[in-house]
């Protein structure tokens, strides 16, 4: 779906690739997208399963709620640049690595962390985006040569695997326009309500004893 939505930015970085061209607007990405990329591996290869094996209601409250506050301190944060930095990019791909956790949310978390740090939002959801390209492609790679196996003798058939694919596409591509609107009209913090209520809900059943 990332592929699809943002294949004009995709073609226009790969073509700036390939004449080496680091100065225009999606050739300035290149840098930091390979950047980013290094600690969200790093991350993943050493503590991805330790992260994504966490189920405490507890942990899983205090995610929903840290992602809540960097959401909500998003709101109050000003526009004034328009490339991505080396730190930044470190942070945004350590923060990318950390969403490995169940409870918390990759584009929430990378957006977030660069509408903090000043970046522009319209760059801030471009990037996120970008980022997560080699990250979800190493992850699938992984993913599928570990239950190749599994795979092949699943006997899952082609009619549920089609349109469990088109329901995951159309959802996903709403997803992101939905996301693209609320960055635009600088709504993006409204999904701190969610978080805080999940929190909240999470905090509730683990006092209950669930």
């Amino acid at each position: 779906v990332t592929l699809v939505f943002f294949r004009k930015d995709i073609l226009s970085i790969l073509k700036s690739l390939w004449r080496r061209d680091l100065h225009s607007d999606n050739g300035k990405l290149i840098i930091p997208i390979i950047v980013g990329s290094v600690p969200t591996a790093a991350i993943g290869f050493l503590w991805g399963d330790q992260l994504d094996a966490l189920s405490s209601l507890n942990l899983l409250a205090a995610g929903f709620i840290a992602s809540g506050i960097l959401l909500l301190a998003s709101k109050f944060t000003k526009e004034r640049k328009d490339t991505i930095s080396i730190p930044t990019a470190l942070l945004v791909g350590v923060m990318q690595g950390l969403a490995v956790v169940p409870s918390l949310s990759r584009s929430g978390l990378t957006i977030a962390a660069m509408l903090i740090l000043g970046v522009r939002r319209e760059l801030a959801f471009k990037y996120s985006f970008m980022l997560s390209i080699p990250a979800v492609a190493g992850a699938w790679a992984l993913t599928f040569y570990q239950e190749r196996d599994a795979l092949l003798v699943s006997g899952i058939g082609t009619v549920e695997v089609v349109a469990s694919l088109a329901i995951t596409i159309a959802v996903s591509f709403l997803a992101l326009k939905l996301l693209q609107k609320s960055l635009s009209a600088n709504k993006f913090w409204l999904f701190s309500i969610y978080c805080f209520a999940a929190g909240a809900a999470l905090l509730a059943l683990s006092f209950l004893g669930f």
